[in-house]
């Protein structure tokens, strides 16, 4: 079954009640994960990109506070949903490793070796996404986190682009990473579009798809254009887990709805219905 992941980026505006909406939207449409980021903007960005772009100084205010964590982990638990976060410094993976069921790494972050040697050094699960990547920076992620991890990654192809056009998407390169890699492929999303979900998961096979959400359209990041709201992801989603269902297991005999209509059918001595040993039963 593909794995939904809500990606809540920075539209939870470091409020506790809010990531908590979060976390029940998710679990009530469906998704199998909701996924956070710990980042601290002077671990983010260079002094020289601040200083070009002071705007940048302001995402201060998207930051996770880190006392969330415990009480975020425990809401997950309760929603019986997974707790994946991102980290964007060193520190913070030993600030989540207790708490989360998962590690993310991000397009951007896919060249720091370190930092993907941190957390394959975990012992968790690891998903990297890999937007302007080759095949050559995927394969280096890949062999550190073989090397030092527990586990084979689950890789996600990936446009950067925010919002992604349908002429960048490329979806073909999910199959060319599972080949190339043996990972579990899957689809990072920032296209907004149910076309380009329904062909990576039908046509493509992703194993995951993560996507943003966003709750109201409120959120920091929602006029980008690149996040999700949930009655449309749901939609995704519900269909999505009908898909799965309804090619059923290719063996070819009475359903368990068919049981009573089973003996209904005609006997083969007289044609008529039901056969002989249910005209005994419902005789009696």
């Amino acid at each position: 079954m593909t794995h939904f992941i809500s990606e809540v980026s920075s539209n939870h505006a470091s409020d506790l009640e809010r990531c908590f909406k979060f976390i029940d939207t998710s679990a009530d449409i469906g998704c199998d994960s909701v996924k956070f980021q710990l980042f601290k903007i002077e671990d983010l960005f260079s002094h020289e990109a601040i200083t070009a772009k002071p705007e940048i100084a302001l995402r201060k205010a998207w930051e996770l506070p880190l006392e969330f964590l415990p009480e975020l982990k425990n809401r997950c638990t309760e929603k019986s949903i997974q707790f994946g976060c991102t980290p964007f410094y060193l520190d913070a993976v030993d600030e989540l490793a207790e708490h989360v069921d998962y590690l993310k790494i991000a397009s951007y972050e896919l060249l720091w070796h370190d930092l993907i040697q941190k957390c394959a050094e975990t012992g968790l699960p690891i998903i990297i996404s890999t937007g302007m990547a080759d095949m050559s920076e995927i394969d280096a992620a890949i062999n550190i986190i073989m090397k030092y991890g527990s586990s084979a990654p689950t890789v996600l192809h990936c446009n950067s682009s925010y919002p992604s056009k349908s002429e960048d998407v490329n979806l073909s390169c999910i199959q060319t990473i599972r080949n190339a890699t043996g990972c579990s492929v899957g689809w990072s999303d920032h296209s907004v579009s149910k076309s380009i979900l329904f062909r990576a998961i039908n046509k493509w096979n992703a194993s995951h798809v993560e996507f943003h959400l966003d709750l109201d359209g409120k959120g920091e990041e929602f006029s980008t254009g690149h996040c999700w709201l949930p009655d449309d992801i749901k939609q995704v989603i519900d269909f999505t887990r009908e898909i799965e269902v309804i090619d059923g297991n290719g063996i070819k005999q009475h359903s368990v709805s068919e049981v009573i209509e089973k003996e209904w059918r005609a006997d083969p001595s007289d044609g008529l219905r039901p056969l002989k040993h249910t005209r005994l039963e419902i005789a009696k």
